[in-house]
């Protein structure tokens, strides 16, 4: 999934911060100073996150190989990132339902859909928590694209309902411990989360969830040293930002979706000789987003605030209908209400922006009632434009526990308050 790449200190006696300074002040470890290079291989399983995938997965286990290559930051405040390769060996992954598969009693299909293998290129970010000389445990996330061979098809791949979509949308998070062995050589190892789907961009969307360890090893380029900054000195530089530690963002995003109600309805809704049957063409809806948070900067790369989430879903009377046709009689609307929790982590002009949310107000319709959870979360890359006083474009994907609801390009503002 990841391997992001940590800093850890250098044993050295040549280091420039000596052993009686990091005893008198308690030090902020920065990272490495030179790039590095990690590779990883981790076996896990993919998660059943419903009951089609608790019933007809049948082996579930997978094995990851990682290549990664870490940037140093460039002030001791920025978090470790990195950018790598993932190579995901899902060949022994298999699915078949073995009941009827639509309302007109067909039979199971006479073969096991094979999920196959996928390449995933990603990027992420990393922060170290606690840590030693020559230890650190850390969490880490991230995101990016990936590419796999198979994918749904109604003819050669009826059971895969977990990749809809050859190009894929990547999120990854864990947890993570670095030992240092040499002043060059770290081993590494913890647990990681990860999910591939195609962010409700089409049908089936239900994605792929791996959950597993994994273990690697990471070579510093020589040259590479693990350096330390007393805290005193990290705070006087956060202070000379001359900027108000109080900012309120906006944020308007417009994004797309296809519906898993028409997902429902077509594969396993409609008789045989209807011209929607088992298709795998689907239109894609219209969403609209504006987000308001006060944020909080602390550090010159992470703000932490809360706000108001507005959304737009021109899908719901489209939803409605449907509703209405099967015989339920709920309310729906476009609008949905939500107040979420943002954070940013930021690394030069590019942030990583994330989010929890907790609905207000929704009202999508039966299936949103019976399959989402009353809270959602957001993921997303934005990247600030030079010379526009703040101004970023960017992406986020908004899903309920790994399960996408939609995807989002999106335009943010920061509008600074006075001290």
């Amino acid at each position: 999934m990841l391997s992001v790449l940590l800093a850890i200190r250098s044993a050295n006696a040549t280091d420039s911060t000596s052993v009686e300074a990091i005893a008198d002040d308690r030090a902020v470890m920065t990272g490495y100073s030179r790039p590095s290079i990690a590779v990883t291989y981790g076996p896990g399983t993919v998660l059943p996150f419903d009951n089609f995938s608790r019933k007809y997965l049948k082996p579930n286990v997978i094995h990851a190989l990682t290549v990664a290559v870490h940037l140093p930051p460039s002030s001791p405040e920025e978090p470790h990132l990195s950018f790598g390769m993932r190579y995901g060996m899902n060949h022994d992954v298999r699915m078949h339902r073995d009941e009827p598969v639509d309302m007109v009693g067909s039979p199971p299909a006479d073969y096991e859909t094979q999920m196959g293998n996928n390449l995933t290129l990603f990027g992420t970010y990393e922060r170290p928590w606690i840590g030693g000389r020559r230890w650190q445990l850390s969490t880490y996330m991230g995101t990016g694209l990936g590419y796999s061979r198979r994918k749904y098809n109604p003819k050669t791949q009826v059971d895969n309902e977990l990749i809809g979509s050859h190009v894929s949308l990547y999120l990854t998070l864990g947890v993570v411990y670095t030992y240092r062995v040499s002043p060059h050589w770290l081993l590494r190892g913890g647990v990681d989360l990860s999910h591939h789907s195609n962010g409700a961009l089409s049908c089936p969307n239900k994605g792929a969830n791996y959950l597993g360890p994994f273990v690697g090893i990471v070579y510093t380029t020589p040259g590479s040293a693990f350096h330390e900054v007393k805290e005193s000195n990290v705070d006087k530089r956060n202070g000379e930002r001359g900027d108000s530690k109080m900012f309120l963002d906006l944020t308007v995003g417009v994004g797309a979706k296809a519906l898993d109600e028409e997902w429902q309805r077509t594969q396993f809704h409609v008789p045989p000789d209807d011209p929607d049957y088992r298709t795998d063409h689907f239109r894609l809806y219209a969403a609209y987003s504006l987000q308001t948070a006060l944020m909080w900067r602390y550090g010159n790369t992470r703000a932490t605030g809360l706000g108001l989430d507005l959304l737009y879903g021109t899908y719901s009377r489209h939803v409605e209908k449907m509703d209405r046709a099967e015989g339920h009689n709920v309310s729906h609307s476009p609008w949905s209400v939500a107040l979420a929790v943002r954070h940013n982590v930021s690394f030069r002009r590019f942030t990583a922006r994330f989010g929890l949310g907790y609905y207000l107000y929704r009202r999508m319709g039966v299936r949103a009632k019976s399959s989402e959870q009353p809270f959602y979360e957001r993921i997303g890359v934005h990247y600030t434009i030079p010379h526009m006083h703040g101004l970023s474009i960017g992406f986020q994907v908004k899903t309920h526990i790994f399960r996408s609801d939609l995807t989002e390009l999106q335009v943010a503002f920061p509008l600074r308050l006075k001290r």
